[in-house]
């Protein structure tokens, strides 16, 4: 669906105001957290990494991962599209981008993340990667998780 190459970039001191104004949907807002509150949160979690979601040169989104090397255990954290930007396939393709990077860590056989129910079109997008319920609830969100088969 998308044409646009999408990649993920660092955040720089260039470019963190553009980042920071990226937002979802007035009745997507209780999903997910302000890319400035999710920075500022990664600044003191030694096992979160971030980066900007761009389709080209234009900054379309955010990712955030949980990372554990010595657990083991990956995570998507945070994940947004900008509301002008949603429904072009974007978010499948910076999603796959994201279970890439995790699958290349020598230890990684699965990631998780946590999703608010009634986030519907997340849990769709979620689901059609592979991701499956775990049927564990935290912090009033579903957790789901997908098993790297070819690990």
């Amino acid at each position: 669906m998308t044409q646009a190459k999408i990649t993920l970039r660092e955040v720089t001191k260039e470019t963190f105001r553009p980042i920071a104004k990226l937002s979802v949907a007035d009745d997507q807002k209780n999903f997910v957290a302000p890319n400035a509150f999710s920075i500022a949160e990664a600044s003191f979690e030694d096992e979160a990494w971030y980066r900007a979601i761009y389709a080209d040169d234009t900054p379309i989104g955010f990712a955030m991962l949980f990372e554990d090397f010595e657990k083991a255990e990956y995570g998507l954290w945070r994940f947004m599209i900008d509301k002008e930007h949603q429904g072009k396939g974007y978010g499948r393709a910076a999603l796959q981008l994201v279970i890439d990077r995790i699958k290349a860590h020598p230890k990684a056989t699965k990631m998780d993340l946590h999703v608010v129910p009634e986030n519907a079109g997340a849990i769709k997008l979620y689901t059609s990667m592979g991701f499956k319920p775990t049927g564990k609830v935290e912090w009033g969100e579903d957790q789901y998780e997908l098993v790297f088969s070819d690990q």
